[in-house]
């Protein structure tokens, strides 16, 4: 059953959100037909360096928060835990640069979607002429071997956008900003703990877990961690936790040791009451001042979430004094708290309490009452109080908070004891002047629609299997570039080039799918047209497929064997290879590879994951077909069917 959530629609949530933000702030204007939200005074940051991040919504308020003078310029919002579009992106640098900045730094999480299409969009900016850099930031410490997708970005990242911010507004340039915080990142960690998943608006609980387990090491789009631990204080959670992240034996700790100084950052998943909140935050510094570490600044509150997660993540920075002193800068970002520039450890923490008065003589006696007259009538009514305890919460229950009972004991058990703007235009798009070998328009909208109609049927298949490896969403991101497509195709015919067709289709996925199934297809459709400029015959459209393929493996870093979409693909590849070959038919070797695929997809469920946020869990817990592979080997069987009805 999916959760309830206080939205107008589950399609516009991401965009309400993003607009209400920049309704109540009026230091923020939106970049018009783009999810994106900037300084509202960009005019005043001419000749200084430009700062943009951003990544899927439900992690607020994170980025957009973090928006203001010495910090962020500008943040890309994608879709509930979706990679932002690169077209967003794009038009965000752009907006920037024609505010006379004189670079742009994009802070990345190390999330594949995220790192796919902030580099997709660096590299066009960069054929533009805009001077841009990024830095991808994984501080995740779960992790005791190294992962080929490297280290999750988590909450650390917030602490990169504040010392890049304090750079920038110093007046530092673009390539040593970003040497600097590159360095900054390399000695910081996060690790997080949830006591139950959170939900992705119109989706069930990505995991589940008992009443009496906790969830150690997981990411923040509800994917599962590395380990789950029975229930136990809050005490024994934090220390259990800094044990993992110091541990010299983990290649992803924090080289924290009797001596060192640093930044502690306490982050409200989402879900966590502000009281567990505190509680957490006084075990971490005595944890930590228990073992030597000077805590020169402790930041407690919501930073990084995921959603409505019951959790805390807890994040170590190791720090001098030039560092702090970026840490202390100045910044009307509204999301940042105001600390005080004070060091935690060595400050004094507590007062004596005044004195009581003397107690006044009781002139009177109690009508011959004796001292242990009074303590009987006492002991009676503390036996009384204890004994109505249960019945007095559940008639609270009906009218208030349920505790009139236990507020009533307590007072026995304590008695006597002391305690907007434009986006900038696109360039021109460039003619592709060759046609399409006999494929007509109609036979091309027929494969379009069918793989539409199939892709929204899988919507909730998807979904599911992605629940055990990532953040429930697979279906959805489908579904969403099987909407746009279909909008698409009754707003006009496509092109009759395939390789028009395929370009076209390449922007609208990497605008309108988002995540990192739209980046890897917009690579995969951008690379996959460039054979088909000068022929469209057979072995020119297995020469396609080599090509997007290729493209796929250089940015998405993925393998055959990865556990990815890539499988499918990669055997449907390899058997239209026949292609080349003089004389081959269409429908026999496609039929063959569209079976390939469909076997290689039902492979994966025993691979273990080598890339996309299914390398960081558990491959006991990964008994399930990857969603990404079985989507793929579904667009292809419906291409199959379409060409088969027709006699192609």
């Amino acid at each position: 059953m999916t959760s309830k959530k206080l939205v107008n629609s589950v399609a516009g949530c991401a965009d309400d959100a993003l607009a209400g933000l920049v309704a109540c702030n009026p230091s923020l204007q939106l970049l018009q037909g783009h999810r994106v939200a900037l300084r509202s005074d960009l005019d005043s940051l001419k000749g200084r360096v430009a700062l943009l991040s951003g990544g899927g919504s439900g992690h607020e308020p994170a980025h957009a928060g973090f928006i203001g003078k010495g910090m962020l310029t500008g943040v890309i919002a994608g879709a509930v835990f979706t990679s932002p579009a690169v077209g967003s992106i794009l038009a965000a640098i752009r907006a920037v640069a024609q505010a006379g900045t004189v670079g742009t730094l994009l802070i990345v999480k190390n999330y594949t979607g995220d790192r796919l299409n902030f580099g997709l969009a660096r590299e066009q900016a960069r054929a533009e002429g805009i001077p841009v850099e990024m830095v991808v930031v994984g501080d995740d410490s779960a992790f005791t071997v190294l992962k080929k997708a490297g280290r999750r970005g988590l909450c650390g990242t917030v602490l990169i956008h504040k010392v890049a911010g304090a750079l920038a507004e110093a007046g530092v340039g673009l390539e040593e900003i970003a040497n600097r915080v590159s360095v900054v990142a390399k000695a910081m960690g996060t690790l997080g703990v949830s006591l139950s998943s959170c939900s992705v608006p119109g989706s069930r609980p990505t995991f589940e877990l008992s009443a009496d387990e906790v969830e150690l090491g997981l990411g923040i789009h509800g994917e599962a961690g590395v380990l789950r631990i029975k229930m136990a204080t809050a005490d024994e959670i934090v220390a259990h936790m800094l044990n993992h992240m110091t541990d010299s034996s983990n290649v992803s700790h924090v080289p924290v040791q009797s001596g060192s100084s640093v930044v502690l950052m306490v982050n409200n998943l989402g879900g966590l009451s502000y009281l567990e909140l505190g509680i957490i935050a006084d075990a971490a510094v005595r944890f930590l001042e228990g073992r030597g570490v000077k805590i020169a600044r402790a930041l407690v509150g919501t930073f990084m979430s995921a959603l409505e997660m019951p959790g805390v993540s807890l994040t170590l920075l190791l720090v001098d004094e030039p560092l702090l002193k970026l840490i202390d800068a100045e910044t009307t970002a509204a999301a940042w708290p105001n600390v005080a520039k004070v060091s935690v450890t060595g400050r004094k923490r507590s007062r004596a309490a005044p004195a009581e008065p003397p107690e006044a003589p009781d002139a009177t006696a109690a009508g011959g009452a004796t001292s242990k007259q009074m303590v009987r009538v006492l002991e009676r009514v503390c036996t009384t109080l204890l004994g109505l305890e249960d019945q007095l919460n559940a008639l609270d229950r009906a009218a208030g908070d349920g505790d009139c009972g236990t507020t009533h004991s307590r007072a026995v058990s304590v008695t006597g004891r002391k305690r907007s703007r434009a986006a900038p235009a696109e360039p021109p798009e460039a003619p592709d002047g060759t046609a399409a070998g006999g494929a007509t328009s109609k036979q091309m909208v027929r494969v379009l629609e069918r793989v539409c109609t199939t892709l929204l049927g899988l919507e909730e298949q998807l979904n599911a299997l992605d629940r055990a490896a990532g953040d429930g969403d697979c279906g959805t991101t489908h579904s969403r570039a099987a909407r746009a497509i279909q909008g698409w195709l009754k707003e006009s015919p496509p092109p009759a080039s395939p390789a028009q067709l395929l370009s076209k289709l390449s922007l609208l996925l990497l605008e309108k799918m988002g995540g990192s199934s739209g980046a890897l297809y917009g690579l995969f459709l951008t690379a996959a047209a460039q054979p088909l400029k000068a022929k469209t015959d057979l072995a020119a459209w297995s020469a396609a497929m080599d090509a997007g393929l290729e493209a796929m493996q250089k940015y998405g870093k993925a393998a055959p064997g990865d556990r990815t979409m890539l499988d499918s693909l990669w055997a449907a590849g390899q058997e239209l290879q026949a292609w080349k070959s003089p004389g081959a038919n269409l429908l026999p070797v496609l039929t063959k590879a569209v079976k390939n695929a469909e076997a290689a997809a039902e492979a994966t469920k025993n691979m273990e994951a080598g890339a996309g946020r299914a390398s960081y869990i558990s491959s006991a817990r990964l008994d399930q077909p990857d969603p990404g592979a079985v989507a793929a080997a579904a667009i292809l069987r419906a291409i199959l069917e379409v060409l088969q009805s027709q006699g192609a």
